[in-house]
């Protein structure tokens, strides 16, 4: 049994979509040591810029700190991507998130940029089903898209790589075992899927093998953010 007083460190990047500052600080301070990664999205990148970065490392550094996943998923000309991707190099994130369907050149300036970095191309968005996706052009189910992205990446140098629940499975087998799956879509049983399409639970996406889960509201929609952290953790160490 998980215990507020247990340092296992579940994994999972906790999706900080904050108002503020101030909540993601509060928020990331709840969370920090019971997670091993804090996300930081388009989003708030937006509005507060590297202050979000810094804001949570200092509230996870009494925890012992934790991983910054900056996803903004940068999607431009090889060079814009590239100088994007350096411009952030000082906040040394262990992710950043391009899209794959930029291409493998543009994947690839991204790499050069930020050689410490895991460059981590988004295959299909969860918001999409294939409806959706037929309706942009792209061809084939979800999965397949997924994976044909999810291929191209990895040979352009990217170390991870985003996807459904329901295409980490199919992506492992295509990118093998060094490559780090982050999903997404990820909810505990009886969770709201809210805009979610492509969802599991957080059990059946490790099951399927995932590295990393993706989930925000569930957790930071809680009442009590560190309980609902530990509540998903002992589904996984279950």
């Amino acid at each position: 049994m998980i215990t507020s007083a247990s340092t296992y460190r579940a994994p999972i990047a906790v999706a900080m979509d904050a108002p503020n500052l101030s909540a993601l600080r509060e928020w990331t301070h709840a969370v920090a040591p019971h997670v091993s990664t804090i996300k930081v999205g388009l989003e708030v990148f937006c509005r507060d810029g590297a202050l979000a970065v810094h804001a949570a490392r200092e509230a996870a550094r009494s925890a012992g700190g934790v991983e910054v996943f900056l996803d903004l998923k940068l999607h431009d000309i090889p060079a814009t991507v590239g100088g994007a991707a350096a411009a952030v190099s000082d906040l040394d994130p262990t992710y950043l998130t391009v899209h794959a369907s930029g291409g493998a050149e543009m994947i690839a300036a991204a790499v050069a940029a930020l050689p410490r970095t895991r460059i981590t191309a988004v295959t299909v968005l969860t918001s999409l089903d294939a409806g959706a996706l037929q309706a942009v052009g792209l061809e084939g189910t979800p999965r397949e898209a997924a994976v044909r992205l999810a291929v191209l990446a990895v040979g352009a140098g990217a170390r991870a790589v985003v996807c459904s629940p329901q295409e980490v499975a199919a992506i492992r087998a295509a990118v093998g075992p060094e490559i780090t799956l982050i999903t997404p879509g990820v909810r505990p049983a009886g969770a709201d899927n809210g805009d979610q399409k492509r969802v599991a639970t957080p059990a059946q996406a490790i099951a399927d093998g995932a590295d990393l889960l993706v989930i925000g509201r569930p957790i930071t929609a809680s009442p009590d953010l560190a309980a609902a952290v530990l509540r998903i953790a002992q589904s996984l160490s279950a």
